[in-house]
């Protein structure tokens, strides 16, 4: 019965909890259940929650049962009807017995539902329920036509594209716009235009338990978190030297780099390393297992417990690193859909039922949800998503701190000898942790005097080139992010710079949250250029951010 419980608690906390929905279930320490039973029982519930209002309100279960909380009523009686094994508790246990004394009345309720809305079977019932709850939020969400569907990255380490067309996804049907995938039951495939090697399917797919996901062939990671490392890599010739991941874990954007070299070196004899790192010792440990899975063992050296800042670029086993990827902590302000905590709809608690009257209960429905406490969307994250702080808690003080934290990591970046290509990313929409960043990183003394500067539009791989997003100069898009009917924010960066950068946007067709890239190339004609001005004196506009870092306050 633990497993209640522990939903229940879940579902409850403080939406500043921070992170993602399925990071806090899985990194809580008070949780006595299995976190993947928790996290698929709210999943599930969450798909039939306003049926299971429907069926609990009808039957009257809250009135005749007042030691049921509505929420922990919509968990037992979810499993109840819908779990194969029913309710996960002893057959003696109160609460298990609280709902099956009302078994014939709920099952009668149950089958009502189903006949209302005429469905012979339980896939057809769930399809039907599935829509109406989309068209409900189509209603208060003004009709957005945004799709977040399930990207999937075929990993060229194990397999390729046309092995992973003609077996896992063998039974799909191509499709030419993401708006054409329908509903994970439909079997629908759309191969990516921007990214080589990534496809998407319908929302709530699950690949978890097929071979090519267990054996590492295919990797579940969104889009926008496959930009870095294709900027990065490019598609059409090999890599020269070895790379650097500064902020590596779980480890999507280092199994890319792997995958892309894997591709690249394909019939060659080619030895490249990747070095990642991540500067917590327990994410590090994902990392590892990360890499591992994808077969990129070989490939890539996992620095556990890592500071990428405390690295000393002048290291011997750095010399020969000529790319670095960088993915530092953001606000994660861009970060939207798949795993925040659902809001579910709850029946009417028992007080507040006085009898049959449908328009007593209406009067009620703005409390239906008033068991939970679901963090705002933009605070939660997909299972694929690298960055765990939470948008809800942020202040500009602490936006600031995170763009001094993120200008120093580039700037360490540019640092390496040998270095000739750095992506800077963020899935934030804040022009502090983005346009800011990189006007202040191309300002900055290392960036001058050793030749950096963006990576021009038609510099890009193919697939980023025509990617149609670009960097703004305010914050317009989003309103005044800088306070309470201030100017907005703007950088200093021309247009081309602009054009160098890629944004992506919440809620559009192209099926993304918020999030933001960047690339830098070293150019020596810049270097030689800027040898041959005079060396600014200590205190000029430009030195050293050491004074301006302050940490994070907890």
């Amino acid at each position: 019965m633990s497993l209640y419980y522990d939903a229940v608690s879940v579902l409850t906390a403080p939406a500043s909890t921070g992170g993602s929905f399925k990071s806090r279930i899985y990194s809580s320490r008070n949780l006595k259940s299995s976190p993947a039973q928790i996290y698929a029982l709210v999943i599930e519930a969450s798909k039939w929650d306003i049926l299971l209002k429907e069926v609990i309100e009808a039957a009257g279960l809250l009135k005749q049962e007042p030691k049921l909380t509505p929420l922990l009523a919509l968990l037992l009686v979810h499993d109840h009807l819908l779990a194969k094994n029913g309710i996960a508790a002893n057959a003696n246990h109160p609460l298990r017995q609280a709902v099956e004394r009302h078994k014939t009345r709920l099952k009668g309720e149950f089958i009502k539902a189903r006949v209302r809305r005429g469905c012979a079977s339980i896939p057809d019932l769930k399809a039907a329920v599935l829509r109406e709850k989309q068209a409900a939020q189509g209603l208060l969400g003004g009709c957005s036509t945004a799709v977040y569907p399930r990207w999937v990255r075929i990993n060229n380490v194990r397999t390729t594209m046309e092995e992973q067309l003609q077996s896992t996804f063998k039974a799909y049907t191509r499709v030419t716009s993401l708006a054409q995938l329908g509903d994970k039951d439909e079997a629908k495939l759309y191969v990516d235009p921007h990214v080589p090697d990534l496809v998407a399917v319908a929302p709530g797919v699950d690949f978890t338990s097929s071979p090519a996901y267990k054996n590492g062939q295919i990797i579940l990671q969104d889009k926008a978190s496959c930009f870095p490392a294709y900027l990065l890599l490019g598609e059409s010739e090999a890599w020269s030297g070895d790379l650097l991941d500064g902020c590596a874990a779980p480890g999507n954007k280092t199994t890319h780099m792997a995958s892309l070299l894997a591709k690249h070196a394909a019939g060659k004899n080619a030895t490249r390393r990747i070095f990642s790192m991540d500067a917590s010792k327990v994410r590090s440990k994902t990392l590892q297992k990360m890499v591992t899975a994808a077969g990129a063992d070989n490939i890539v050296t996992v620095l556990p417990g890592q500071d990428f800042l405390a690295l000393d670029p002048a290291e011997s086993r750095f010399a020969n690193v000529t790319g670095l990827l960088l993915d530092p902590s953001c606000s994660g302000s861009g970060i939207v859909g798949r795993d925040d905590v659902p809001k579910l709809a709850l029946p009417v608690a028992a007080s507040t039922q006085t009898g049959k009257s449908q328009g007593k209960k209406r009067k009620r429905r703005h409390d239906d949800e008033e068991e939970t406490q679901p963090a705002d969307a933009a605070a939660a994250a997909s299972a694929t998503d690298e960055n765990e702080f939470s948008s809800a808690t942020l202040d500009p003080d602490r936006l600031t701190k995170l763009s001094n934290l993120q200008a120093r990591i580039v700037e360490h970046a540019l640092s390496f000898p040998a270095a000739t290509r750095v992506t800077y990313s963020t899935c934030s929409i804040h022009l502090i942790e983005n346009e800011a960043v990189v006007s202040r990183v191309l300002a900055s003394d290392v960036a001058r005097s050793r030749g950096w500067r963006i990576m021009r539009r038609e510099e890009q791989p193919d697939g980023m080139k025509v990617w149609p997003h670009r960097g703004v100069r305010t914050e317009s898009r989003y309103g005044d992010a800088e306070g309470d009917g201030g100017a907005a924010a703007a950088v200093d960066l021309s247009d081309e710079q602009l054009e160098a950068c890629l944004r992506c946007w919440a809620g559009d067709e192209e099926g993304l949250g918020g999030f933001f890239v960047a690339g830098f190339v070293r150019d020596e004609s810049l270097a030689a250029r800027e040898a041959q001005v005079s060396p600014r004196m200590d205190g000029d506009k430009g030195g050293s951010d050491e004074d301006e870092w302050e940490g994070f306050s907890d």
